[in-house]
């Protein structure tokens, strides 16, 4: 599950509090807190039925009445039910009514990109380019699905092998995202078109999910996100301010990366979403660089 990024200042969100053992549904009890965001709480969950440990994605006690919220949470199980990818999250269950109205979806083993990143700092292309070629994949897969995923970032890349993509709490389809009104996603990875009110934006669709993963990709590969801004922007009512990737370009890439690679992002993270690569022409042009990759560490005996 993703957890997102601590803001300063925050608002003390409702939790259940929920102890180990505590039981949200027949069969299913908390092992450990794990998270969550403004509208759900994650927990660590033991699933009778399955003989499994499993992850429960529940509204929070202040969201449950909430009509909105729970269109979400079944508009997320839809997703889950609709998607099936070797890079994209498993749903197993959704529970619609009652007191914990929540998902259960797999548990998986291994830090999250943004963890990574902020644990050691930018990283090698032995370790991005595969993973990019695999969300590519995952990505170009939910085109053909006739949907989008609308909040591709590090947090939501689970590190394995392969690396999985999570969080589809806002995914929907590709008909519904061009009526969506308003800022939708995570600010720093958000495609210009998801930053405004769609009068004055293009349609959102497949190249906003390219712009988020390109932006996540530079920030894998950089160590920072591609827009920088102070701090207080991200309050800010004026969309230029809080969104620099509407007036300006992106910071550049260190230069030791392959030119083609960096060619490649920064097409990625064009303004104009007609101006971005697909989903589908990402992966072919990260093949050969995946492919160039050393297969192997090569030991000699040999002294300096």
């Amino acid at each position: 599950m993703a957890v997102e990024e601590a803001v300063p200042a925050r608002k003390e969100r409702a939790s259940w509090a929920f102890q180990q053992g505590a039981e949200i549904a027949p069969g299913r009890t908390v092992l450990a807190r794990l998270g969550g965001g403004s509208r759900y709480e994650a927990l660590l969950t033991w699933d009778e039925h399955l003989f499994a440990i499993m992850v429960a994605k529940v509204l929070r006690p202040d969201q449950v009445e909430d009509e909105h919220a729970l269109r979400e949470l079944s508009r997320e199980a839809e997703a889950l039910g609709r998607l099936a990818h070797p890079v994209i999250v498993r749903g197993f269950d959704a529970v619609l009514d009652g007191p914990h109205p929540h998902l259960l979806i797999e548990h998986l083993e291994g830090p999250t990109l943004r963890r990574v990143i902020k644990k050691g700092g930018p990283l090698p292309l032995q370790q991005v380019l595969p993973l990019a070629l695999h969300v590519a994949a995952a990505l170009h897969y939910m085109t053909r699905e006739g949907m989008v995923h609308l909040d591709v970032k590090p947090d939501n890349i689970v590190m394995g092998i392969p690396p999985r993509l999570i969080d589809l709490s806002i995914a929907c389809e590709v008909e519904r995202a061009r009526r969506l009104r308003g800022p939708i996603g995570t600010d720093g990875y958000m495609a210009p078109e998801q930053c405004l009110d769609r009068d004055e934006a293009a349609p959102i669709g497949p190249p906003a999910d390219v712009f988020g993963l390109g932006a996540t990709l530079f920030h894998a590969l950089a160590g920072g996100k591609p827009f920088p801004r102070e701090p207080a922007a991200r309050d800010s009512e004026d969309p230029f301010v809080r969104f620099p990737q509407l007036s300006v370009e992106a910071v550049p890439l260190p230069g030791h990366l392959p030119q083609a690679l960096s060619s490649l992002i920064d097409r990625m993270l064009a303004r104009d979403p007609a101006s971005r690569p697909s989903a589908a022409e990402v992966a072919t042009e990260l093949e050969p660089l995946v492919a160039a990759l050393p297969r192997r560490l090569t030991l000699s005996r040999r002294r300096a």
